[in-house]
């Protein structure tokens, strides 16, 4: 396990001109959780305790989301369904028809657009890399998503996906932002603050320590604004990423955004060699610490979990996954999210 202290948290973040077109992350929550709320799908999910791992545990169980298996049902489909208001159309099943949306996708992000899209009239293609498991493009296209397999890895598809776009006059919709591609991740971060919301209601008190896996970040990024937003500097915010890509914690040591290689990860979802620049903005103000756990520790917590009723995957389990290994002590006080229900 590597572990940085961010030497920016004290200086407000990163030197100014290193991002100075990107947005720092939202913190308007009551903009997502208003339209949600006339979704049927989207009721609360649960804060649960979890047990063995020293510390008081509480996990948000982000498994049953809208019915869509992670906390991503968040993110694309708040995007969508925002813009299928805006049309001010008589039949919101068909404010969208004609627009198709593209992405590129590791796991649980191209649901939500599929989902989204086909809520609304609209189309989605979804580009995989080969890496991606032929069980989820079968899902995808089960929710009425046209796949496409470009590359060997999740850049490749996202390079692919923004060509697809530009091509054929489609709307991109990643979850991951770059220069001059910062509008709709903004908004699709927003749409994660429905969660953090939830989890400031439901927590019995402020927590102490706050652990978030990152693959760009969107989700870190988000919920470290919000919470900062509600409990201020007290709890301490580590941001956990997997060994083989520590874009994130790379980025923050050089004071700058930074691609980085390394091996396929088994925390498929989390396997992100480039940051999203608002998260790395927001992180860099808000998070305490970065740290990276490798495959086999974020293996190693499956079978704990499962026993209490909680399977997920190695992505899923990366926030406890650094609890145990960081063992903050018997009397802290931890929330962590428990991002994606089992393969």
């Amino acid at each position: 396990m590597d572990i940085l202290e961010n030497a920016w948290r004290m200086q407000g973040g990163l030197n100014e001109e290193v991002l100075p077109d990107v947005p720092w992350p939202s913190v308007a929550a009551e903009r997502p959780r208003g339209l949600l709320a006339r979704c049927p799908a989207a009721g609360m999910t649960p804060l649960t305790v979890l047990d063995g791992f020293g510390a008081t545990v509480w996990a948000k169980d982000e498994r049953g989301r809208m019915g869509l298996g992670s906390f991503k049902a968040l993110g694309a489909a708040y995007v969508i369904a925002h813009e299928a208001e805006a049309a001010d159309a008589e039949d919101m099943g068909t404010a969208l028809e004609g627009r198709t949306y593209v992405t590129a996708s590791a796991g649980n992000h191209g649901m939500s657009v599929a989902a989204g899209a086909r809520v609304f009239g609209a189309k989605a293609v979804v580009y995989l890399a080969e890496t991606v498991p032929e069980g989820f493009a079968q899902r995808l296209r089960d929710k009425g998503a046209e796949v496409v397999r470009e590359g060997a890895e999740y850049e490749a598809s996202m390079a692919a996906a923004e060509r697809a776009a530009g091509e054929n006059g489609w709307t991109l919709l990643s979850d991951s932002s770059w220069p001059g591609y910062v509008d709709i991740p903004h908004r699709l971060m927003e749409g994660y603050l429905a969660l953090a919301a939830e989890a400031v209601e439901q927590c019995p008190e402020t927590p102490t320590h706050i652990y978030l896996q990152a693959g760009v970040g969107g989700l870190a990024g988000a919920l470290a604004a919000y919470f900062r937003s509600c409990w201020g500097g007290a709890p301490r915010i580590i941001v956990v990423e997997p060994a083989a890509a520590p874009a994130l914690m790379e980025s923050i040591r050089a004071g700058r955004p930074v691609v980085t290689e390394g091996p396929v990860s088994n925390m498929g979802r989390l396997d992100c060699k480039a940051p999203s620049l608002i998260a790395l903005k927001g992180l860099a103000r808000d998070a305490d610490a970065f740290v990276t756990v490798s495959d086999a520790e974020a293996e190693g917590v499956l079978a704990e979990l499962e026993a209490q009723g909680m399977a997920t995957t190695t992505s899923g389990a990366a926030g406890i996954a650094a609890v145990k290994e960081m063992n903050p002590g018997a009397g802290a006080r931890v929330l962590v999210v428990i991002s994606e229900e089992a393969e």
